[in-house]
């Protein structure tokens, strides 16, 4: 007897390895599969101007990485004792003004190598809401608690959509030949929108998303994240206490779907060693001096030299 129906799941084309390089840009949800990756030892990158949540956004920081459009005064602003730019997530904000513009072009040229470097590109879409700068008319990433009188709310259509990832892969493709793209829509829940407005908005990025994946371009995937939590995981148990992101036990269900369609399975047991390394030093012994500890940690450091005499990269 079944109690939950299953998403289908096509195994992907280029799956995951342990010589791929990934890139994650988009929601926070990004972040919680990023932090899979990183516990995993996979080579990962993840929002390197932080949190992103609408394609737009997304396509202007790609832009201008690729270009290498230098970051100067005109694209910052002070407020509430802080230099800000509406690219980019409210952490980067900086008190000290040079401070902050050399570590916006720092970030930008590292982001640069890493796309051209990258293999795959994993970018989560969280809401097709938009905040446009009424002075400017541009979209923002982030509104950074400027009032709300400055910009004007609207929902991005699905052609727009369409037409701002179609850009952000022609971009990346033009440096990075090679990159291959895992679209995936997040399951936090914006209620701040709407109920009606969360559902209009990822109908959106959805629609668009399977117009680009749908069988012409064989190098973008996509991954159910927002259904599984929607179908498989279908009660409030699964949820944070906000009742809007997902719980842990959500993360971890969704990662196990995620690895088993876009991880190569030639790699499930170098995952496996990794995992047991990780509980391992995360391990408390109840006396640290004892003969038993010590026989533990020695194993455990052995363990630690077969990995890395595979990948020199990792490290514990």
């Amino acid at each position: 007897m079944n109690f939950t129906t299953k998403v289908p799941i096509a195994k992907n084309k280029y799956p995951l390895d342990y010589n791929s390089k990934i890139m994650s840009l988009g929601s926070c949800f990004a972040v919680n599969m990023a932090d899979k990756l990183d516990y995993f030892k996979f080579e990962s990158n993840c929002n390197p101007f932080g949190i992103i949540f609408n394609p737009v956004s997304i396509e202007k920081l790609v832009y201008r990485i690729i270009h290498s459009i230098i970051y100067t005064e005109k694209d910052i602003f002070f407020h509430n004792e802080s230099w800000h730019c509406y690219e980019v997530h409210s952490k980067i904000s900086n008190p000290d003004k040079a401070a902050f513009l050399k570590s916006l072009n720092r970030i930008s040229k590292q982001a640069n190598q890493q796309i051209i470097d990258a293999t795959h590109f994993i970018i989560t879409l969280g809401t097709a809401w938009v905040y446009r700068n009424i002075e400017t008319n541009e979209v923002v990433a982030n509104c950074h608690k400027v009032p709300q009188k400055h910009f004007k709310k609207q929902l991005l259509s699905i052609e727009e959509i369409i037409q701002s990832l179609e850009n952000s892969i022609r971009l990346i493709r033009a440096i990075n030949s090679k990159a291959n793209f895992i679209f995936t829509v997040s399951p936090v829940r914006h209620i701040k929108d709407g109920f009606v407005e969360n559902q209009w908005s990822k109908a959106h990025l959805i629609t668009a998303i399977h117009n680009i994946s749908k069988g012409q371009l064989s190098f973008v995937n996509y991954f159910p994240s927002y259904e599984i939590m929607m179908d498989e995981l279908r009660d409030y148990r699964f949820y944070a206490e906000d009742l809007l992101h997902p719980s842990q036990i959500a993360i971890d269900y969704i990662w196990e779907r995620f690895f088993e369609t876009t991880i190569s399975e030639e790699w499930y047991s170098t995952m496996e060693e990794i995992a047991d390394i990780q509980k391992g030093l995360a391990h408390r012994p109840f006396n640290a001096n004892s003969e038993s500890h010590r026989q533990f940690l020695l194993k455990l450091q052995s363990k630690i030299r077969d990995i890395q005499n595979q990948f020199s990269r990792i490290e514990f």
